[in-house]
C-alpha cells in the first residue's frame, strides 16, 4: 500500500513538472513576431502627390501602413510590411505613365434668324445641314476656330471670338477598352465682357462680367465631330453653336 502511494506521488510531481512544457508548446507553435516595417521612397514620373494618390496607395496597405508626401510633389513615402510596400509600388508603376494627348478642333458658329452673314458661311457644312432641320436660324457663320492640345484629366483654356470675349474650358478624360477609345470631356463656354464704368467712377479697377453659355459633359469617339450645344444670345435672334472634335494623339 505504501509502495502504491509513493508511485502516485512521484507520478503527480512528474505531471506537474511537465505541464508548463505542454502549455508552452513546441517552438513551431509559438506566435511568430511581426516583421519589421519597410520604408520606401518612390519618385514619381508623371503623377503628383495628393489625396487621390494617397487613397489609391492605402488600398494596398495594412492597418499599420502609412503613406505621406516627400520633400517635393513628385515623391511619395510608403511605410508598411515589405510585401504590402512592394505591391503598392508595383501598382504605382502601372498608373504612373505619360498622360494621353488629345487634340481638339473647336468651331464657334453664329446662327442668325435675320439672314445676315457676319463671317464665313457654313451653310454647306454637313453638321450645319443637319442643324437646319432642328433650328430656326437662316444663316450660320463661323465666328472663330481654334486647335487646343490638352492632357488627360487636365484643364485647358482658349479665348475665342473677334474680341476674345468667349472663354472655352475643356477637361478631357480618356476611356479605353478593347474596341474603342472615348474622350469624356467636361466643357464650359462663357462670355466674358468688361463691366460698364459709371461716368463719375474714381476707381481705375477693371471689372469683368461673366455669363455661362454652355456647360456640359459629353463622350466623343476619337476622331469624331459633334455639336456640344447651342446658346441663345441677347435678343433671341442669334445663337452660338459650339462644335467640337477630339482625337487622341499617340
Amino acid at each position: 500500500m505504501k509502495k502504491g502511494m509513493i508511485v502516485l506521488v512521484v507520478l503527480a510531481f512528474a505531471l506537474a513538472a511537465a505541464a508548463p512544457v505542454f502549455a508552452a508548446g513546441t517552438p513551431q507553435e509559438k506566435a511568430s513576431p511581426k516583421p519589421e516595417l519597410k520604408n520606401e521612397l518612390v519618385r514619381l514620373k508623371y503623377l503628383r502627390t495628393g489625396s487621390r494618390l494617397f487613397d489609391f496607395i492605402r488600398t494596398y496597405l495594412s492597418r499599420d501602413g502609412r503613406t505621406t508626401g516627400g520633400p517635393t510633389d513628385n515623391v511619395v513615402v510608403i511605410s508598411d510590411y515589405p510585401e504590402n510596400v512592394d505591391r503598392a509600388v508595383q501598382a504605382i508603376r502601372q498608373i504612373d505613365v505619360k498622360p494621353a494627348d488629345i487634340l481638339f478642333t473647336v468651331q464657334l458658329v453664329l446662327g442668325s434668324v435675320s439672314g445676315e452673314k457676319n463671317a464665313e458661311d457654313m451653310t454647306n457644312d454637313p453638321i450645319i445641314r443637319e442643324l437646319r432641320n432642328l433650328l430656326k436660324y437662316k444663316t450660320y457663320s463661323l465666328l472663330d476656330t481654334s486647335l487646343i492640345r490638352a492632357m488627360d484629366e487636365e484643364n485647358s483654356e482658349v479665348r475665342l471670338g473677334e474680341k476674345a470675349d468667349f472663354e472655352l474650358e475643356l477637361r478631357p478624360k480618356v476611356i479605353k477598352d478593347e474596341n474603342t477609345s472615348l474622350v469624356q470631356t467636361a466643357v464650359r463656354l462663357r462670355l466674358v465682357r468688361l463691366a460698364d464704368v459709371p461716368p463719375n467712377a474714381t476707381s481705375a479697377k477693371v471689372e469683368y462680367i461673366t455669363t455661362d453659355l454652355i456647360e456640359t459633359t459629353l463622350n466623343i469617339k476619337s476622331g469624331d465631330k459633334t455639336v456640344v450645344g447651342v446658346s441663345k444670345l441677347d435678343g433671341g435672334g442669334e445663337g452660338l453653336i459650339l462644335i467640337l472634335s477630339g482625337k487622341i494623339v499617340d
